[in-house]
């Protein structure tokens, strides 16, 4: 259990898919440039690969916790992490019902 001050830490936000491509070497990762309104453009990392093709993800928005401390993944700097539920087929993006602002926090 964590309190809810602990929770209200995590910056919840909608981001924008602008670029998507295979990281060289791995079936999984997926590297993105996502547009996070006024906090700017950033990369992600993500082990999304085996479900979900580079090409369909551009233009996606998807939900991102736009504060988590930056990581190397297979030399690739990711500076926040998205959100997906996972199942036995693997990985399901956590996005908006509709388009919203990039940007837009998560209450």
């Amino acid at each position: 259990m964590i309190t809810y001050d602990n929770f209200k830490k995590i910056d919840l936000r909608v981001a924008k898919i602008l670029t998507a491509e295979r990281v060289e070497g791995s079936d999984k990762l997926v590297k993105l440039q996502i547009d996070v309104g006024e906090l700017g453009q950033c990369q992600l990392v993500a082990g999304i690969g085996m479900v979900y093709a580079p090409e369909i993800l551009v233009g996606k928005q998807i939900v991102v916790v736009a504060n988590l401390e930056p990581r190397k993944l297979m030399g690739h700097e990711s500076q926040g992490m998205l959100l997906a539920a996972s199942d036995k087929v693997g990985p399901v993006l956590i996005a908006p019902e509709s388009e919203v602002l990039p940007g837009t926090g998560i209450k």
